[in-house]
């Protein structure tokens, strides 16, 4: 089987596992939602500080959240059908319209934290690795562990205490410089001059997991025999390193990886907070605080499909990575 049919092949198997599990996801997040205290018609006539019975009851029949749960869950799943998330009672917006302002700042921050973790982590596993049982190794666990166990709230806020407010290297807070007439280059430097510190403090936690994954890995490949071949063949340390060890390591840390991209958006609820980045995660709670069920589902409902996608992207890369891989 060639390299191209064993990805096809991997990719079809996933895709079809993934439509049961979009559905299951939408309907258990809905009903799970119907448990939650309040609703949107609640905090509206909480803010408005003179909103009556009647108008509660007005606001409930307006946005339909008089009928049943069944009756709801129905008509949610019907919007569905018809590529519709709903409209939004807070923000009075089709639910699609909100996500799609505050999409592309948390796809970029998530994928920019990965790419942090996923090359700090395999760097730092491979420095531990190579110096085993040694005052580096020993040096980077103990940081690697800081990582770890430190929140994330707390290192957001040191980072800006550094390099914001004593160095002055680096924007606290914000997605890009207010009122700057520029564009190209100069406008792309300077949103990533701005996604730094929310990067770096969301990868943190997860540089700490990948390296130690990657330092056990590598260790348990170079005892294999067909590392112990290479040497025999003559093979510099470094391209055994490279092309037996670290290839075959990889796949514990692309596994994890996958299974992470979902928790990366709980941590940037935290992050973008911390930061004011316009983003889902800070949408999501903005959602949570406003009772606007609607557009959390839908981030829900988005972020689901994120996993998806990126557990869909590391079957293909595994499957790159070892050919004895194939779908079953």
């Amino acid at each position: 089987m060639s390299s191209i049919e064993r990805l096809a092949k991997t990719f079809r198997r996933t895709f079809l596992q993934a439509i049961p599990t979009v559905i299951g996801i939408v309907v258990i997040n809905f009903l799970l939602l119907q448990l939650a205290p309040g609703d949107a018609a609640d905090v509206l006539a909480g803010e408005s500080g003179s909103a009556t019975m009647e108008t509660v009851a007005a606001l409930r029949a307006r946005f339909g959240l008089d009928q049943p749960v069944i009756v709801q869950l129905i008509a949610y799943l019907d919007n569905l059908a018809h590529f519709s998330l709903g409209f939004s009672p807070r923000y009075n917006l089709p639910v699609v319209d909100i996500i799609a302002q505050r999409l592309p700042g948390t796809v970029i921050l998530m994928i920019s934290a990965q790419l942090i973790a996923l090359a700090g982590g395999i760097v730092l596993g491979v420095v531990m690795a190579s110096f085993a049982g040694r005052w580096p190794d020993r040096v980077i666990s103990v940081v690697v562990t800081l990582f770890y166990s430190i929140p994330g709230f707390w290192i957001g806020l040191m980072l800006i205490l550094v390099f914001s407010v004593r160095l002055g290297w680096l924007p606290s807070g914000g997605s890009a410089t207010i009122g700057a007439d520029i564009g190209g280059f100069d406008a792309l430097l300077d949103r990533a001059r701005y996604m730094v510190l929310p990067a770096v403090s969301l990868a943190l936690f997860y540089i700490a997991i990948y390296s130690r994954l990657a330092r056990t890995a590598m260790l348990e490949a170079q005892t294999q025999d067909y590392v112990r071949t290479a040497a025999a063949k003559g093979l510099s340390p470094l391209a055994i390193t490279v092309h037996h060890v670290l290839r075959n390591a990889l796949l514990p840390v692309t596994t994890v990886a996958g299974m992470h991209f979902g928790g990366l958006l709980g941590g940037a609820v935290v992050v973008e907070t911390v930061y004011s980045w316009p983003g889902l995660g800070r949408l999501a709670f903005e959602a949570v605080m406003s009772r606007d069920f609607s557009v959390l589902l839908g981030i829900l409902l988005l972020s689901s499909l994120l996993v998806i996608i990126a557990n869909v992207t590391v079957d293909l890369v595994q499957a790159w990575l070892d050919p004895r891989i194939e779908a079953r």
